[in-house]
C-alpha cells in the first residue's frame, strides 16, 4: 500500500524518473524555461526549488549536494592546461552548460530575499484550436514552468528571415521602378 506517499511516480521506475527530472530542473536552470506536461512540471517545481534553496546558501557542501542530485560532475575532458589551450572551451562551457555555476552564481542570488515560491506553473490552453492546451498524440495538458523574478532571455530572431524581408522590399522597390 501506498499510504501517505506523495511521489509522483510519472509511470516510470525510481532511477528512470529522477534522471528525467534532474534533465528537466537542468533545462530549466540552462533556458530558464520548460514546456512540458502538467504533471511533470508539478513534480518538476518540488526538485527546482528545493534546489534553488540549497544554491542560496553556497557553501562547498551544497555545491556538491546538488551536482550529486542533478547528475552534473565536474569535467576534466578539456586538452590543455588551464591557462593554455583549454581555457576558452573551459569558460564557455562553465558560462553556458554548467548548471552547478549558472545555479549558485547567477539564479540564486536573484532569490536571496525570497522565502520560497521560486517558479510558477502556467497552463498552456486556449480557444485557438482543438489542440491548443493538450499534447496531440495522448491529449496530455500542456504547461510551461519558468522561474519567477528572473527576466527570460529571449532568443535572436534568425537572420534568414531578416534576409528574405530585404529581399522582398528590393523587389518591390524594383518593381516600382
Amino acid at each position: 500500500m501506498r499510504h501517505l506517499k506523495r511521489t509522483a511516480k510519472l509511470g516510470r521506475q525510481f532511477e528512470h524518473r529522477n534522471a528525467m527530472l534532474a534533465n528537466m530542473v537542468c533545462s530549466l536552470i540552462k533556458h530558464r524555461r520548460v514546456t512540458t506536461t502538467l504533471a511533470k512540471a508539478k513534480a518538476v517545481r518540488t526538485v527546482a526549488e528545493k534546489i534553488v534553496t540549497l544554491g542560496k546558501s553556497g557553501t562547498l557542501h551544497d555545491r556538491r549536494l546538488v551536482a550529486a542530485r542533478l547528475r552534473q560532475h565536474p569535467r576534466s575532458h578539456f586538452k590543455g592546461t588551464p591557462k593554455q589551450k583549454g581555457a576558452t572551451a573551459r569558460t564557455a562551457w562553465r558560462e553556458n552548460e554548467d548548471v552547478v555555476h549558472i545555479l549558485f552564481d547567477k539564479i540564486a542570488p536573484g532569490f536571496k530575499e525570497r522565502k520560497g515560491g521560486y517558479t510558477r506553473i502556467i497552463k498552456l490552453g486556449g480557444t485557438e484550436g482543438r489542440w491548443a492546451g493538450e499534447r496531440r498524440g495522448d491529449a496530455a495538458q500542456r504547461a510551461i514552468l519558468e522561474w519567477v523574478d528572473l527576466p527570460v532571455e529571449e532568443a535572436p530572431e534568425p537572420v534568414k528571415e531578416e534576409k528574405k524581408e530585404e529581399k522582398k522590399e528590393k523587389k518591390t522597390d524594383a518593381a516600382k521602378a
